[in-house]
């Protein structure tokens, strides 16, 4: 079986997540999505609030799952699940250079491949750090997230 690791925090979920997940299904014979976050630092949603959003965006999708861990190396979690392949998305250029050393990395550590997938061009501009942005200065995210993911983003965000 081969098992692919899609890791990040999603705080939020975007379109381009769920576009490479979904796209991986496609690739992998497993697909888990790890939420990799901080105990000590707060997200503007849940670690809770983050799987169900995912799961709610994969659900019909029978090979891929969501799963949170905390305070670890992508590498042990990858170590953990026996997952062959960590599978990144890039949207242009500087996702490539950020991720770039951090593969090398993943790859002296314990041998783990990364594997790079292209975003959907439609998706390139959007970023979580950018959603919330534009969001808690009253832009309109629709089409950028899920409409549970904007109406969550709306009501939690304080507007200056």
């Amino acid at each position: 079986m081969t098992r692919a690791v899609c890791p990040g925090s999603y705080d939020p979920v975007t379109v381009g997540h769920v576009d490479v997940f979904r796209r991986a299904a496609t690739l992998f014979d497993e697909v888990v999505v790890a939420i990799l976050h901080n105990p000590a630092k707060q997200g503007t949603f849940t670690v809770d609030e983050r799987v169900a959003f995912i799961e709610a965006q994969v659900g019909d999708l029978g090979n891929v799952r969501v799963a949170p861990f905390a305070n670890r190396l992508v590498v042990d979690v990858c170590a953990e699940l026996d997952a062959q392949v960590l599978l990144k998305g890039l949207r242009g250029e500087t996702d490539f250079s950020y991720e770039w050393p951090m593969a090398l990395m993943n790859r002296h550590l314990t041998g783990v491949e990364t594997l790079f997938i292209p975003g959907d061009p439609r998706h390139e501009h959007v970023s979580s750090s950018l959603v919330k942005e534009v969001a808690r200065f009253g832009g309109d995210v629709t089409g950028l997230v899920s409409d549970e993911v904007r109406d969550a983003l709306v009501e939690r965000l304080p507007r200056p």
